[in-house]
């Protein structure tokens, strides 16, 4: 057995393929305990975390996507650190992102974007995803194999979120480029290597952006992003460029990172298992089902972490002020307290819905809907244009023996390749492709 007690999760790439024993041994002990090494406190029951998200009084969501790594930039003494939070915050990482920000400006931000994934907006950008993803499978599907993670999956949630934002078509290709080519892997959002992230590791996206919302309100247009150019605070106010460049970027690009470790999960469960595919073929309207079930067992998000801005009480357990914590939804979708049989896969789980991969409270992760429809179409159109998936053996060996790796981050969860073998159907009917 595997001594989880001197494990550094946060350096030990050891954890990165199956996180998950390490997760149960931490709960066994307690649900909220300190690790070791970087002195987080890691929670790791459904309930406590929970608390934790809905507790915005009490956490800050300053270093959700930093964590121990860099570490605030000043000694946090006291017994309530609110006002360091506030004065040193911007010095953080990320820290003009929406998933950073705390209310009221939270609020004001996430109300930018609530103005641009209206249910209207995600009706009409569904209906597109049929056509881009038989677009895209044209082509994938063509030689009977192919390699899904970056053939077909990033593709796909690239375009479907340039839709929605309105990103002129003949961009499109361009912008695809520019998010092939972003941040080194070094600075990557979790990274068990020894690098830091970038302060603004989206800055690649904001000139391209900016220019489309000046743009815009010089001259606005029956457009996606003429909405977004007008669009205001609940206060009335017009926000500066800049904020809403930063949550139109923040959309395309972390949408489009856990969309696509949402998607890999799946298809890697499709192709492994040939009863549970045959299933979803015969019944599809067990896909939504299937898609929850996917997102409790494997959320594409680990964990985010927040910082304790005064003394409080967790599952019994005393937390000082100025303590980083990590709320670990991948572990918390596993508490035997919440789920039963929690390692088991059942697309028939009652209460599935209740999974934290989109976490919970006023930081709900608000593309959910998109995920979701994104995963449903492209399951879909897959099972429609092949009567087989499986996987391809020469690359992830045989049953019993299957290989995988892992994007090497202790925030995100998913695969880095996925090769598939596909027997193709007949040529889909018109009635299919115009959905």
């Amino acid at each position: 057995m595997k001594d989880y007690e001197s494990a550094d999760f946060f350096r030990d790439e050891g954890l990165i393929e199956d996180p998950y024993p390490y997760f149960d041994a931490l709960r066994a002990q307690c649900p909220v305990r300190r690790e070791n090494h970087h002195d987080v406190v890691m929670v790791t029951g459904y309930e406590e975390a929970v608390q934790i998200y809905n507790d915005t009084d009490t956490f800050s969501a300053c270093n959700s996507v930093t964590g121990p790594f860099p570490g605030f930039p000043v000694p946090l003494e006291g017994d309530d650190v609110s006002e360091l939070i506030e004065q040193h915050r911007d010095e953080l990482p990320m820290s003009d992102q929406l998933p950073t920000l705390d209310p009221p400006v939270h609020t004001d931000h996430r109300a930018l974007l609530m103005r641009l994934i209206t249910p209207k907006r995600l009706k009409e950008n569904e209906a597109a995803m049929w056509h881009l993803a038989d677009g895209l499978l044209d082509d994938f599907l063509a030689g009977g194999e192919a390699e899904f993670i970056n053939g077909f999956a990033g593709p796909f949630t690239m375009l479907v979120i340039a839709d929605l934002l309105g990103v002129p078509e003949e961009d499109r290709a361009e912008v695809a480029e520019e998010l092939r080519h972003g941040p080194p892997a070094g600075a990557a959002m979790g990274s068990t290597s020894e690098g830091t992230m970038a302060h603004s590791p989206l800055e690649h996206l904001y000139d391209r952006v900016a220019r489309y919302i000046e743009d815009r309100r010089r001259a606005p247009r029956e457009d996606v992003l003429s909405g977004l150019a007008a669009a205001t605070f609940p206060d009335g106010r017009l926000p500066d460029v800049a904020d809403v460049v930063r949550v139109a970027a923040n959309l395309f690009a972390a949408g489009q990172e856990t969309t696509v470790r949402l998607l890999g999960t799946a298809l890697k469960l499709i192709a492994e298992r040939p009863e549970l595919q045959r299933q979803l073929r015969a019944e599809r309207d067990r896909i939504p089902a299937f898609v929850e079930e996917v997102l409790r067992i494997e959320s594409p998000v680990k964990g985010d972490f927040r910082l304790s801005k005064v003394p409080t009480t967790v599952g019994g357990v005393d937390i000082p002020a100025g303590r980083t914590v990590m709320v670990l939804n991948g572990a918390a979708n596993r508490d035997p307290r919440q789920f039963a049989c929690p390692a088991d896969f059942d697309i028939g789980r009652s209460n599935v819905r209740r999974h934290l991969a989109f976490g919970r409270g006023v930081h709900t992760c608000p593309g959910a809907p998109l995920a979701r429809a994104e995963a449903r179409v492209a399951i879909e159109r897959l099972l429609d244009r092949t009567t087989d998936i499986r996987l391809a053996e020469e690359k992830h060996g045989p049953e019993g023996a299957r290989r995988y790796r892992y994007v090497p981050t202790f925030m995100l969860r998913g695969l880095t390749r996925l090769f598939l073998e596909f027997t193709l159907a007949d040529a889909p009917a018109a009635e299919e492709v115009a959905r």
